[in-house]
This record gives structure tokens, sequence and C-alpha cells, in this order.
């Protein structure tokens, strides 16, 4: 299993935080792979919503990404699931109260299977990367 975690204080309540991620289409003012990005179906930000995600693959090729919100309770967890694409991983916004802010653990995991096991030092590595970008969340919203 491949597994990519990041935490990460920001200037702004839990609620503010849950909702800019909640909101999937606020993934291309922080996630910069993210091409574009729509609701597919669903409630904005609800569980069970899709949200159709074009991201930059090898090679700046576009690739698919597209999620499903798993898990969505308001100010404390955002949890999905990758539904499209070559690599299919599940993730979660663990948020909580910290002085001033809030706390934001992201986390990542991939079960690879079949050729995807041949390329996990490729996979570990974006996994890192992505998680990584909780630094890019944090500038984004205290500029706000």
């Amino acid at each position: 299993m491949a597994h990519a975690e990041n935490q990460i204080t920001i200037s702004r309540s839990p609620d503010e935080v849950y909702a800019f991620l909640a909101d999937g289409l606020n993934n291309t003012a922080w996630r910069a792979g993210v091409q574009s990005i729509s609701l597919k179906s669903g409630t904005p930000g609800m569980l069970g919503a899709v949200y159709k995600q074009t991201l930059s693959g090898p090679g700046g090729r576009p690739i698919d990404g597209d999620y499903e919100i798993t898990a969505a309770e308001p100010g404390r967890l955002l949890g999905f699931q990758v539904v499209a694409g070559p690599a299919r991983p599940s993730g979660a916004y663990h948020l909580g109260p910290s002085d001033g802010g809030t706390t934001v653990r992201f986390t990542l995991d991939l079960h690879p299977k079949g050729l995807m096991k041949l390329v996990g030092p490729m996979v570990q590595r974006t996994m890192d990367q992505e998680v990584a970008q909780l630094a890019q969340l944090k500038t984004v919203l205290e500029a706000r």
C-alpha cells in the first residue's frame, strides 16, 4: 500500500476551511496539477457528489482524476475516492481546532493492483507531492 500524509495549521476556522475544501471547484486555486474541474453529479460538497477533474499527467498530458465525496462532516472530515484515471487513491482531510485556526491533516492511500505495482515509486512521489500542497492551501485561505 502507498501512503502519504501531511499536516498544517491554517489561520481560519474549521468551518471556513471545510467549506473551501468541500467545494471542489476551488481545487484549481491551490492544487497545481488540476487543469480543470466541474461538478458531474450530486450536490456540491455533499456526500455522494462527484467532481469531473482533469489532471496534469506525465509530460503534462491530461489524465482523468474524477472523485466522489465519501465522507462529509462539516468542520471535521472530508473524505473522497478517486473514481477515474490510472491511479485511484482514497483520501481525507481531517480538521481540528487549533489556537486561532485549524489543523488540517491530509492523507492519501492507494492499494496498487496489476501494473500499477511496477510504478510504485513514481506513484509514491506523486502522492507525496499532492499532500505537500497543503502549504499552498494555507497561503490561499489566509490571503482571503
